[in-house]
C-alpha cells in the first residue's frame, strides 16, 4: 500500500476520472490561508490553486479543503497545482464567521464524526442539538463523545437530558484522565477511513487524538479555573495518519457554531413525528390551534427548551439562506411584524420622549 493509499484512496475515486493526462491525484491534509499541504502517490507537496479554478469559483464552500480529493499538476520546483477538485462524498460545513450568506468547510469526505462535549460546566444539551443538526446534513455518521468523566458526579442524569437530544444516535462516555471508554471511541475508527472531532475548545479533542496517536504529538491546555471554559490549542485543520490505519482530522475549539446548512428533520426526529398530527401543514408551533407540538409540550410529552432550540435552527438556517437586505427585513418581521409596525413604535417611543 503505498502513501496516498494510507490515506484513504480507493479504487472508487481512481476509477471516477479515466483521463487524467499529466494531472496525479493528491489529498488535501492541511490548509494555511491560500496555500495547502497535499499527499500523493509521490510523497508530500506544497499546493496552491490553479488561475482559471480560483475564476471559476463561486462560492467560498467550492474552494478546496481539508480531507478533499483533488486533481494537480506538478511544477518543476515541485509546488503542486490544484486543477480539479473531486466530488465531495460528505461534508461538514459551518456559517463563515463575519458574513451573512457565506459557508465554511470544516472538513471533507468523513465517514465519522465525534462530536465533543464534556461533562463539567460546559455541558449543554441544546449544544448537541447544533453539532447535530450540522453533522446529519453532512452524509457522515454521528457519534457523541462526552469528555471528562472523572469530573462528573451525576453522569446517568446528564445522559437522561441527552436520550431525547441523542436519539439514534451512538454515545462514548470516557475520561482521557481515567483512561475509561478509550477502547470503545477506537473501535471507530478503521483503516483507511476518516473520522474528524469537532466541539468546543477545551472539550478534550486534542487530548484524545494524542492517545490514538499512542504519542503527545497535538498541543494541549488547561482548561480556564472558574468557568471550564476551554483554551484554543489547535489552531488550523489538519488530516493525520493514526497508527492503526484509520485517519482523524483534527479542528480548532468552535466558540460559537452558526449553522450554514442543517438536518433538522434528523435531530429533531420527535417534533417532526408530532408535526405530522398538526391541524395546519404549515404550522409554525406557536400560535395555531390544533398544534400537536405544542400540545406535547403542554402535557408534558416534549421538553419546552428542545421546541425553543428546534425553532431557534430553523430561523437561524432560513436567516443562512439570505442576503443583507433579506435578513434586516426578516428580523424586522420577527421583532414588529413588518416596517410598518417598526416605523409605529418608532413614532410611539417619538412621542413618550417629547412629553
Amino acid at each position: 500500500m503505498n502513501i496516498i493509499e494510507k490515506y484513504g484512496f480507493t479504487d472508487e475515486i481512481k476509477s471516477s476520472e479515466n483521463n487524467l493526462g499529466k494531472l496525479i491525484w493528491a489529498r488535501v491534509t492541511s490548509q494555511h490561508r491560500d496555500l495547502y499541504q497535499i499527499v500523493t502517490d509521490r510523497g508530500f507537496l506544497q499546493a496552491k490553486i490553479s488561475g482559471k479554478m480560483n475564476h471559476q469559483i463561486v462560492n467560498t464552500t467550492e474552494y478546496p479543503a481539508v480531507g478533499d480529493w483533488v486533481l494537480i499538476s506538478v511544477e518543476a520546483n515541485a509546488t503542486g497545482i490544484i486543477r480539479k477538485l473531486w466530488p465531495r462524498k460528505s461534508i461538514l460545513a459551518r456559517e463563515a464567521s463575519g458574513n451573512d450568506s457565506s459557508g465554511q468547510v470544516i472538513a471533507s469526505n468523513i465517514d465519522t464524526i465525534f462530536i465533543c462535549m464534556s461533562l463539567n460546566t460546559n455541558f449543554n444539551p441544546r449544544r448537541v442539538e447544533r453539532y447535530l443538526t450540522m453533522a446529519w446534513d453532512s452524509g457522515a455518521t454521528p457519534v457523541v463523545v462526552l469528555t471528562k468523566s472523572d469530573l462528573c458526579n451525576d453522569i446517568t442524569a446528564k445522559l437522561q437530558e441527552l436520550e431525547d437530544v441523542c436519539m439514534g444516535v451512538d454515545t462514548v462516555v470516557c475520561s482521557f484522565e481515567m483512561k475509561t471508554g478509550l477502547d470503545e471511541l477506537s473501535a471507530y475508527i478503521k483503516p483507511q477511513k476518516t473520522v474528524v472531532f469537532i466541539g468546543s475548545s477545551g472539550v478534550g479533542k486534542s487530548s484524545l487524538i494524542n492517545w490514538l496517536l499512542g504519542d503527545a504529538e497535538l498541543e494541549t491546555k488547561k482548561v480556564r479555573k472558574g468557568d471550564d471554559k476551554g483554551r484554543h490549542t489547535t489552531t488550523s485543520r489538519q488530516l493525520i495518519l493514526l497508527p492503526n490505519g484509520g485517519i482523524v482530522i483534527d479542528t480548532p475549539g468552535m466558540r460559537e457554531l452558526q449553522l450554514f446548512v442543517g438536518n433538522l428533520s434528523k435531530t429533531f426526529e420527535d417534533i417532526t413525528q408530532l408535526a405530522k398530527k398538526c391541524r395546519f401543514r404549515d404550522c409554525s408551533h406557536q400560535n395555531e390551534p390544533g398544534c400537536a407540538v405544542k400540545e406535547a409540550v403542554k402535557d408534558g410529552r416534549l421538553d419546552a427548551d428542545r421546541l425553543k432550540s428546534y425553532l431557534k435552527l430553523q430561523r437561524e438556517m432560513s436567516y443562512s439562506k439570505m442576503n443583507s437586505r433579506q435578513l434586516e427585513n426578516e428580523k424586522i418581521n420577527q421583532a414588529f411584524g413588518s416596517k410598518k409596525a417598526m416605523k409605529k413604535s418608532r413614532q410611539h417611543m417619538q412621542r413618550i420622549k417629547r412629553r
